[in-house]
């Protein structure tokens, strides 16, 4: 079997939260295409008023509210029995596995408080960045709130979320940045409005020597490109940003998606600072 571009995925979800399959059979799929390390990272996305946004009904119909807690002792509470799970994996398998989180910066008084328990209490070995809402008019929105808001409405809320990007950059928390464009998801925000917004983010995350992933999840959308764009991979490009290849898996099978289109892509864009999986591993 030919050797993949990267030999490692660290962006992966497993079943008992938002993915489809076991850990085990997500460990076993990234042996079988020659991946020689491995992470899953389930989402963990806490606030208090989580519950009350638009979207919670949709993730309680659709399977996969263990993703929303409304603390942290909650959500830990939902980590545990996972992360020792991915410990008895690893006495297992063959491959160095590690476990990570998909965590949700939020602004909130008590976030980064919380946080520090998590890491205290868990001990994850990445944590990944995201940011899948934004708080407008005394409501935690999402992109597919975004999409459908009123025009005034839909720029503010994204002003918000790239804003919000560069804070959560500046935390210091995190290992990289999880897709950074993810309001394109609704294709909101590809106008050219967005660029200095878009690059204040690069900015920050640049100065906060920060990495941010390539997501080939995109590419399964029936688009050309991942997530970011090109115009903003240029921009990471010309700062240096270090990148790493992600394919967000939620199935086995999506494991190393589209790695080799990817790194083309961002070999066009002007990347050339690719991580190793130590250096995602140790980049906070």
């Amino acid at each position: 079997m030919e050797k993949p571009i990267q030999d490692f995925s660290l962006h992966t979800h497993s079943a008992g939260f938002d993915g489809r399959n076991a850990p085990s059979e997500m460990v076993a799929r990234a042996c079988e295409i020659g991946m020689t390390s491995f992470g899953i990272s389930n989402h963990f996305i806490v606030h208090p008023n989580i519950t009350k946004s638009r979207f919670y009904p949709h993730a309680v119909s659709g399977g996969y509210s263990a993703i929303y807690s409304s603390s942290f002792d909650e959500a830990i509470a939902k980590f545990k029995p996972h992360y020792e799970e991915l410990a008895r994996l690893s006495d297992a398998c063959g491959i160095k596995l590690y476990r990570g989180m998909e965590l949700d910066y939020f602004d909130t008084p008590d976030w980064m408080r919380g946080v520090e328990k998590v890491i205290k209490t868990l001990h994850p070995d990445y944590i990944i960045c995201a940011s899948h809402f934004v708080e407008y008019d005394g409501m935690l929105c999402n992109v597919h709130d975004i999409a459908n808001a009123k025009h005034n409405a839909y720029n503010e809320m994204l002003q918000l979320y790239w804003e919000k990007i560069g804070r959560a950059a500046k935390t210091g928390v995190f290992n990289w940045m999880a897709h950074l464009d993810l309001p394109k998801k609704m294709l909101c925000g590809s106008g050219a409005l967005w660029i200095p917004f878009e690059q204040k983010a690069i900015d920050a995350i640049a100065q906060s020597k920060t990495p941010i992933e390539i997501n080939t999840s995109f590419y399964d959308r029936n688009q050309n490109q991942p997530y970011p764009s090109a115009r903003i991979l240029q921009m990471a490009a010309a700062a240096n940003v270090p990148v790493l290849l992600s394919d967000d898996a939620h199935r086995a099978e999506q494991i190393g998606r589209h790695f080799g289109r990817a790194y083309d892509f961002a070999k066009s864009c002007g990347i050339n600072n690719f991580l190793t999986v130590q250096d995602a591993i140790h980049s906070r």
